[in-house]
C-alpha cells in the first residue's frame, strides 16, 4: 500500500516493494499521477518494482522513466541496493553517480539516507 509521509517538512509518497512492475513510461505516469494527486514531491519506489530493462541503459527504460518525472517535476527515489546491476554495467554506475549529483532522481540504499538527503 502507497505511503504517503512526511520528512523534513517534505511530502513523500512512499510505494510498496509489492505490486506490477514500473517497465514503461505508462507505468510511471501512474505513480507520477498518485503522487501529483496527494500532492507528494518525491516518489520513493523499491528498486525491485523496476523491471530488468530499466537497469538496462541500452534499452532506454530508465532514461524515458526519469524524463517522465522530471518533466512533471516530482522527484524520483530508486531505494535498495542495485550494486548487481551497477557492478555489471559501467555506464549504469556513472548514470546513476549523475543522477545522484541532481536534484531529481537519486538511487539510494535505504530510507537513511532519504531522510538525510532530504534534511536539506
Amino acid at each position: 500500500m502507497t505511503e504517503l509521509q512526511t520528512v523534513h517538512d517534505v511530502p513523500v509518497l512512499v510505494f510498496p516493494a509489492e505490486g506490477e512492475p514500473i517497465g514503461c513510461e505508462r507505468d510511471a505516469l501512474d505513480c507520477i499521477g498518485e503522487a501529483g494527486y496527494l500532492g507528494a514531491r518525491w516518489a520513493v519506489i523499491p528498486a525491485e518494482r523496476f523491471d530488468e530493462a530499466f537497469f538496462r541503459l541500452s534499452t532506454r527504460v530508465a532514461g524515458d522513466i526519469v524524463q517522465k518525472f522530471v518533466n512533471y517535476r516530482v522527484g524520483l527515489v530508486v531505494l535498495g541496493d542495485i550494486s548487481p546491476y551497477t557492478e555489471a554495467s559501467p555506464a549504469l554506475r556513472d548514470f546513476v553517480r549523475e543522477c545522484n549529483r541532481g536534484l531529481h532522481t537519486w538511487f539510494l540504499a535505504d530510507t537513511e539516507e532519504l531522510y538525510e538527503r532530504l534534511k536539506g
